[in-house]
């Protein structure tokens, strides 16, 4: 008895269990008709579905339908379903094929320019996507799909790479507080996020690949973002137990070396990412719009996650969101003129730090012996930065020995150990004569109270180390 076109469809589900249809009854439609479902299951995708020979010819997108003739995309060839699965939308149950949620993405009708064993090329009219579609085997059950038209929209450019976040000079509020929109300052680590469909990269903000460090992240931003593409500005912050940013716990996600230990970190320090503004959406760069304008195409993404927020800026009044932020022990504000460009990776005075505690990035130029109870382990590390970038040899800015814990101790010997040198890195003033030198490969953000007249650092506060800062770059006044 020769195969049914439905038999491999009907031997994978259970129609008891799951409420697709088990299909068979409706016949050809006048029109040659086509879906694109998007497929919540255990990795986002899309399923192409054209109506062919009494069956919906399958196709799974994992990255969607090319947007231009220069994206080819991966589509990979699935069983036939039934012509009735043209209108499906709804839940698979957990434990079935498939299983998760299904919605209709576009429809519409097509019409047929070739369909042979090796190339199938069709004209899609549908709501969201008109134009002509090749579709190619290359091997097994994988094809690429490519668009064979110029873009829908012809204004569509392609996402920018090479962009750096923009920065922030450290000022006091703006006397004119109705010119800027006012923003939490988040105790964080930066990133930029390139949603593209079906694929998400984080960079840190000297362009380092971070995407594997923060699953969450890029899994929330998958499922948020759907088909939607963006390059994304924001801050990856872990939270302490009563809900304010606390750096010192993002140090447990900061630093780890393989998937299994980003895996068993996840469960006890989860991280999100605030997303503060939006650079590219859907084909249009937005860096010379200003701020305001970004901050409504932003909002107007909706994305909703439990590893992603957009938090509220306001305009205006930043004296109360100041004076609240000191009631809540936080660090400060960002005000940002409402006017202001995008600059990629510059430091403007359009968007003004306000901060309650002072803090610092630093090069770790060594650490001196511990005394007493922490006779066996480090008593404080000595730090410098350079006069100006790229300089050599830092000059001292003091030594840092309190905001340890024992964890943190161990996790810096472990670190500092395999940097030592003879020679000290330090210029000009030198720290105690016990200092045991490292090389100047490590860079430490430390709270104090003020910088003195000799340009060291009063009652300074380790708060954890940054692999997202070249130490070259480090000078006096760091972000």
């Amino acid at each position: 008895m020769p195969k049914r076109k439905l038999d491999e469809y009907e031997a994978k589900r259970e129609f008891s269990e799951t409420p697709e249809p088990k299909g068979g009854k409706r016949k050809k439609s006048a029109d040659d008709r086509f879906v694109i479902q998007e497929h919540h299951a255990r990795r986002l995708h899309w399923d192409l579905r054209l109506e062919r020979d009494g069956v919906l010819a399958s196709w799974a997108l994992p990255r969607g339908v090319p947007p231009t003739p220069k994206d080819n995309r991966l589509a990979v060839r699935t069983e036939d379903h039934p012509l009735e699965y043209i209108d499906f939308h709804g839940e698979i149950p957990a434990g079935q094929y498939g299983a998760g949620s299904m919605t209709i993405w576009d429809s519409g009708t097509y019409s047929v320019e070739k369909w042979e064993e090796r190339k199938i090329e069709v004209d899609l009219h549908g709501e969201r996507v008109q134009g002509r579609y090749a579709l190619f085997p290359t091997k097994g059950k994988n094809w690429m799909i490519h668009r064979m038209d110029p873009p829908q929209d012809p204004g569509r450019e392609p996402m920018p790479s090479g962009v750096q976040p923009m920065m922030a000079c450290l000022g006091k509020l703006p006397s004119k507080e109705s010119d800027f929109a006012f923003e939490l300052k988040w105790d964080g680590v930066r990133a930029l996020a390139h949603c593209e469909t079906g694929r998400i990269r984080l960079e840190s903000r000297n362009l380092r690949d971070i995407t594997s460090q923060y699953p969450e992240v890029t899994r929330g931003l998958r499922e948020a973002m759907g088909s939607r593409e963006a390059l994304l500005d924001g801050e990856v912050v872990a939270f302490d137990d009563i809900g304010r940013p606390d750096f010192q716990r993002l140090q447990r996600r900061m630093h780890l070396g393989s998937e299994s230990a980003v895996r068993r970190r996840m469960a006890d320090t989860p991280v999100t990412f605030m997303v503060f503004d939006v650079l590219y959406a859907e084909g249009h760069p937005l860096l010379e719009l200003p701020y305001l304008d970004r901050r409504k195409v932003l909002e107007a993404l909706e994305l909703k996650d439990p590893a992603i927020q957009v938090p509220a800026n306001h305009v205006g009044d930043g004296r109360s969101l100041l004076d609240l932020t000191r009631e809540r022990d936080l660090e400060g504000l960002v005000a940002k003129r409402l006017d202001s460009r995008y600059v990629s990776g510059g430091r403007s005075k359009a968007w003004i730090k306000v901060k309650n505690v002072r803090t610092a990035e630093l090069v770790i130029g060594g650490w001196l012996p511990g005394q007493g109870g922490r006779a066996n382990t480090l008593g404080a590390l000595a730090v410098g930065y350079h006069e100006k970038p790229g300089d050599e040899g830092l000059r001292y800015a003091g030594r840092v020995g309190t905001g340890f814990t024992e964890t943190t101790l161990s996790d810096l010997m472990r670190i500092l150990e395999p940097l030592r040198t003879t020679s000290s890195p330090f210029t000009g003033r030198k720290p105690p004569k016990e200092a045991i030198f490292v090389e100047p490969s490590l860079v430490a953000t430390v709270e104090f109270r003020e910088w003195t007249q000799a340009a060291t650092l009063r009652a300074p506060s380790f708060k954890g180390l940054r692999d997202d800062i070249d130490p070259a770059e480090v000078t006096r006044l760091p972000e």
